[in-house]
């Protein structure tokens, strides 16, 4: 435990935001999986709306900076072509 008292702050507020970013980053995951599942489902309508959501989500974490805006860059396009190429 730090002793100094800016430091004990950076202690809490380093929690606070790691908090914040599991639940973006768990969130995202979890909307790419259940865009997969619609795609393997072979659903139209909810894959598109899926997508969206994904998306949303990839963006928010690019925005924030937990992944970078190359890496979400990929992962739409990755997820856009699975959708395009639904049969």
């Amino acid at each position: 435990m730090p002793n100094i008292k800016s430091a004990k702050k950076r202690v809490i507020t380093s929690r606070k935001k790691a908090v914040g970013n599991n639940v973006v980053e768990s969130s995202r995951r979890t909307a790419i999986k259940n865009f997969e599942k619609a795609v393997k489902a072979g659903d139209k309508e909810v894959s598109s709306e899926k997508l969206n959501v994904a998306l949303q989500r990839i963006d928010k974490s690019a925005k924030s900076g937990l992944i970078h805006k190359n890496k979400a860059a990929r992962l739409k396009s990755r997820l856009t072509k699975m959708k395009n190429n639904m049969e």
